[in-house]
């Protein structure tokens, strides 16, 4: 189910929302990212305005516009509650605390060769411009066709390795096992040889890549340079190109192979089909898992849907250790299904140590919010007592959430006092 799928609005209102809103708001947004305007809701306004008249303007603008632009201004703030309401977490979340950035420079990597371009377009390119990823959502108005993936067979060795990187990818966090296979055999190899240009600034992107072998390099043209600029290198391990297939952007860099390459490759349709599915119901499942955590029965519908979005699911077996006392803690769990218990050290520094239990977690139990709220070290021991599956927030992610959160968690920081 999509997020527009869940709201009580006519379906009418939601085609409308696909057809005319989503396209409108999302390329302003990819402009105002890309100029990043000192006053972005002026910027807003003589964009709409442009927009409107086909590209062409009175560049003085006198008093008698000054209505107008009270005007605009509010139908901006009322488009932009509307998208907001209507699409949810769809967009990207941003980390106000200067610090998370290098808590994850991986993260960073993950856009810079994707950065949206300058939208200067004619009219016959933006009249001809490919729908949004969100005008991709399927419903009661836009029926999902049958899909098969393609099979492109490989070797047991180069299957594992592949899934081995496309799990470090946000992308694919939501993928299970399943989904995972799906993937991989979707993916094609494909070789090219040093100086190959394997993508252009400015063309449409149908496909994501991962570097099998070799090394590529990421060039950007920005506005008034006569050069092109080398921005990164990618290795072995890289994912590029992901964001076209996310919002649909013309490249915004070149990437040329260094070296000879071998790369792997996933089109756009498995990516819609198994991957944004995989994520919508990863969110619909936590969401409703969510609910039933005493912890989080106080937060609302959107509070919770955006620590869906950052969960991800980790399974360890029976008698595994998941955290150890003393240790620095980056990651808070929540139990989706399964037992744990907290053991503490009864004397520390000896050859062997013995622990003791102090408490015992079940699902819909959390813990490790001490350690990340108080950046102390691990007060004590958790080990599964069961096969067990955990829900975990990285502490990027903490952070970010950490207004809703800080006040439900807090009350427990005493917990593993004794």
């Amino acid at each position: 189910m999509s997020s527009l799928d869940s709201l009580r609005i006519p379906e009418a209102k939601k085609d409308y929302i696909i057809q005319k809103l989503n396209p409108l708001l999302e390329d302003m947004v990819t402009e105002c990212l890309t100029q990043m305007p000192n006053d972005p809701v002026e910027f807003m306004i003589k964009y709409l305005r442009e927009k409107k008249s086909g590209g062409s303007e009175d560049t003085s603008l006198g008093d008698s516009l000054q209505a107008e632009n009270s005007q605009l201004k509010n139908e901006i703030n009322r488009l932009r509650d509307m998208l907001k309401h209507s699409v949810g977490g769809a967009a990207g979340t941003t980390d106000g605390d200067n610090d998370s950035v290098l808590d994850s420079e991986d993260d960073e990597d993950d856009y810079v060769d994707e950065l949206p371009a300058s939208f200067v377009q004619s009219s016959a390119q933006r009249g001809k411009a490919r729908a949004s990823v969100s005008a991709e959502a399927y419903g009661a108005w836009n029926v999902k066709k049958e899909f098969t993936p393609p099979v492109y067979p490989k070797e047991d060795e180069q299957k594992a390795r592949i899934k081995d990187v496309l799990s470090k990818s946000f992308l694919f966090a939501a993928l299970d096992n399943n989904d995972f296979a799906i993937v991989v055999d979707a993916m094609k190899e494909e070789t090219v040889s040093a100086k190959e240009r394997v993508i252009n600034q400015g063309d449409d992107g149908d496909f994501l890549f991962v570097v099998e072998s070799g090394e590529l390099e990421v060039y950007k043209k920005f506005p008034g340079d006569e050069e092109e600029k080398m921005l990164k290198v990618c290795e072995v391990g890289d994912v590029f190109g992901e964001l076209a297939l996310l919002y649909n952007v013309p490249r915004a860099a070149s990437v040329e192979a260094k070296t000879d390459c071998t790369l792997l490759r996933l089109d756009r349709e498995t990516f819609n089909h198994i991957v944004k599915d995989a994520a919508a119901h990863k969110r619909e499942r936590y969401e409703s898992f969510l609910k039933s955590v005493p912890l989080l029965n106080s937060m609302d519908a959107y509070e919770r849907s955006q620590i869906a979005d950052a969960l991800k699911p980790v399974s360890v077996a029976a008698g595994e250790m998941i955290v150890k006392q003393g240790e620095p803690g980056d990651t808070f769990y929540v139990i989706e299904d399964g037992d744990c218990e907290a053991l503490k050290e009864r004397d520390g520094g000896q050859q062997e140590v013995a622990h003791h239990q102090v408490m015992s977690y079940g699902t819909g139990d959390y813990f490790g919010e001490l350690a990340l709220l108080r950046g102390e070290p691990r007060a004590a021991s958790i080990k599964a007592k069961t096969d067990t599956k955990l829900l975990a927030l990285d502490r990027r992610s903490f952070k970010r959430l950490l207004g809703p959160l800080q006040e439900l968690l807090v009350k427990a920081c005493d917990r593993y006092a004794n």
